[in-house]
């Protein structure tokens, strides 16, 4: 796993809404005396959602104080694990999957759409709509190729429909979630090809 450090330019200062401050107080009641420490990643999770979805220093430290943990246990956390950006994200940040079936399955083409679409990874457009990173596995193996953008899987692309997404996130046109291609969940493409004695030559 490489170093992941903040970013050089931070914003001044960070302050939970009054509703996130209230969710965070009622979480953190949840805990006994001396276990609030347990709420960490989920205080993390919300104020890098308040935050543009990505997480400053100052809205670290803010967490440290609110936990009443030492910041640097806090700046551990945020840099490890990787579901935390330490960065500027766009307002649809693409976390593209990468591993063996995505690409096996195409995902290289996926790579040249966001490369000539977005640019580089961890570059925001300008018009602050998009950046990309490529990740591990996203669990969605049998759909591949596949990407999360925001906290949404968008299953089953090619070059050709993963435009025509970016076009609709572009354009705050509605957009489909899962399959680009109609199917549901996992089921094969085209028509069943196992368990057909069970389920009938003509089931799909």
């Amino acid at each position: 796993m490489s170093v992941r450090r903040l970013a050089e330019k931070q914003t001044e200062s960070f302050e939970f809404t009054p509703e996130n401050k209230a969710w965070l107080e009622k979480q953190i009641a949840k805990y006994p005396d001396g276990r609030q420490a347990s709420m960490v990643v989920p205080a993390l999770w919300q104020a890098q959602k308040q935050h543009d979805n990505w997480l400053s220093q100052a809205a670290i430290e803010k967490v440290a104080d609110a936990l009443g943990m030492a910041k640097i246990r806090v700046l551990e956390i945020a840099t490890f694990y990787s579901m935390f950006n330490l960065e500027p994200v766009g307002k649809y940040f693409i976390q593209l999957c990468g591993t063996t079936p995505c690409l096996l399955a195409g995902s290289d083409e996926i790579i040249d759409v966001l490369h000539r679409r977005v640019g580089p990874q961890r570059r925001v457009t300008d018009d602050g709509l998009f950046s990309w990173l490529e990740v591990e596995c996203l669990g969605a193996c049998c759909n591949a190729p596949m990407v999360q953008i925001n906290d949404d899987y968008y299953e089953d692309l090619t070059a050709e429909n993963f435009e025509k997404l970016l076009d609709n996130l572009a354009a705050g046109r509605p957009v489909k979630i899962g399959s680009q291609i109609g199917r549901v969940s996992s089921e094969p493409v085209g028509k069943l090809t196992s368990l057909t004695s069970l389920y009938g030559d003509g089931a799909k």
